[in-house]
């Protein structure tokens, strides 16, 4: 997770052997809590793959998740400019506040972080009764539909953009991100994965 380096920069005496660590879930953003870690809390975090912190309160180590099962699945571990704050990027497993909310912070979703939360919302479609919504109904139709679908909106768009209808662009161009997003789920794929190799390419 972390690099020696970043390891040893820790500035623990600053935190009191108790540095702040804000989880933010690795595909949406969205900030889902904070916690504390004090430096067995961060090791153990980093030898299991899960978000542990102290609690203050119970004057232990605590595993988010030991007793409902939803647990953190950290992917990253980065420290801040000062090394006295961690940012952790995660997977959760379940809702990440005990009030059974995906944050413990009120929803604030932004732009990028609704756009994962209409890939979640389209991924529960796909099994649900074709009469139940349109999104049910194109996957009931097939990929090959779907694909139809996606072409159509992909030319619709670019005809709007000829034109230069500023409001029908933003229309159709909608309409094609919804669609793409249904064809990739369709394919048991999901926009995280595009964004990988978008990164590839950047990073050459």
């Amino acid at each position: 997770m972390l690099t020696e380096q970043q390891r040893a920069a820790l500035d623990w005496q600053k935190t009191g052997d108790m540095m702040p660590a804000i989880i933010q879930h690795a595909v949406s953003g969205e900030v889902l809590m904070m916690g504390y870690m004090n430096p067995e809390a961060l090791a153990v975090t980093e030898q299991t793959g899960r978000a542990t912190f102290y609690s203050r309160s119970k004057q232990r180590l605590w595993t988010k998740g030991e007793s409902s099962g939803h647990f953190l699945q950290v992917v990253s571990i980065q420290p801040d400019c000062d090394n006295d704050t961690l940012l952790l990027l995660a997977h959760p497993t379940g809702p990440s506040c005990h009030r059974g909310t995906s944050s413990c912070f009120s929803p604030a979703a932004s732009d990028w972080g609704f756009l994962y939360q209409l890939e979640s919302l389209l991924a529960e479609r796909k099994h649900a009764d074709p009469a139940s919504s349109y999104t049910a109904s194109l996957y009931a139709s097939g990929t090959k539909r779907i694909a139809q679908k996606v072409g159509e909106e992909g030319v619709e768009t670019a005809l709007a953009a000829t034109v230069h209808d500023r409001e029908e662009l933003t229309n159709e161009a909608a309409d094609l991100v919804f669609h793409l997003l249904v064809l990739l789920q369709a394919e048991d794929l999901d926009l995280s994965r595009v964004i990988g190799r978008l990164r590839e390419r950047h990073n050459r």
